[in-house]
């Protein structure tokens, strides 16, 4: 068994971590695959240890909306801890990687044989709740240029790497706005050397000075994580 590197996995007492990635398989996270289809019961949770899985809720006729972000600060399929296993949003594979995977059944069990893990589950499930609301809030109150600043170092967070992989046509998506407005605002980041764009690598040359362009919910979505990290009392 290797060493697990999602950080909500090692949280947890060494006896209650090897228990749970016993049960658990690897499972490679493939760029673009969808891990969950909106309103079909969940089959399985995902740790991940590199990579990351975006959310995105479609309403009516609208262009579709990244809500939530999992990298291997987290999981994807946390609801499952409280019986639920249906969601309203899809989840992509948004940056390749690796992860843990475990049947939601299996899951359901060991948080009912062991309160540690349900605990760190529930907190999680908690923390992603609040991401959701900063994201609502965010896409409602603040310009593009500040949003996709935002988005772009959680990316860079959760890919744990300068460079990474991701188009305008993406990052149009997943902020819900029009190409144009996001190409307007990458050029600027590009012309003021805070970012690299080449055919759909894009690479952070200043992180301090796109961290100063991004709006305050980047730095509230940090704290909520580094109140995650802290583990259970």
């Amino acid at each position: 068994m290797s060493q697990a590197q999602n950080l909500l996995i090692q949280q947890l007492p060494e006896a209650i971590r090897s228990r749970l990635l016993d049960q658990c398989e690897p499972f490679e996270l493939v760029l673009s695959a969808e891990l969950s289809v909106r309103g079909q019961p969940l089959s399985h949770a995902y740790f991940p240890e590199s990579g990351f899985i975006s959310l995105v809720i479609d309403v009516d006729t609208y262009p579709e909306l990244e809500v939530g972000m999992v990298g291997r600060e987290s999981m994807l399929g946390s609801e499952l801890v409280l019986g639920l296993a249906k969601t309203p949003w899809r989840a992509l594979v948004q940056g390749a990687g690796h992860s843990w995977r475990i049947e939601a059944e299996v899951l359901r069990q060991e948080c009912t044989a062991s309160p540690v893990l349900r605990q760190v589950i529930q907190t999680s499930l908690l923390v992603r709740l609040h991401q959701q609301t900063l994201a609502s809030a965010c896409e409602r109150f603040h310009e593009i240029g500040p949003r996709l600043a935002r988005w772009l170092l959680m990316s860079q967070d959760r890919a744990q790497a300068d460079t990474f992989h991701v188009t305008q046509e993406f990052m149009a998506l997943m902020l819900g706005v029009r190409r144009v407005g996001v190409t307007v605002a990458a050029n600027a980041f590009q012309k003021s050397g805070f970012i690299e764009y080449r055919r759909g690598e894009l690479t952070v040359r200043d992180r301090p000075a796109l961290q100063a362009q991004a709006c305050s919910c980047y730095a509230a979505d940090r704290h909520l994580h580094a109140e995650l990290s802290e583990g259970p009392p």
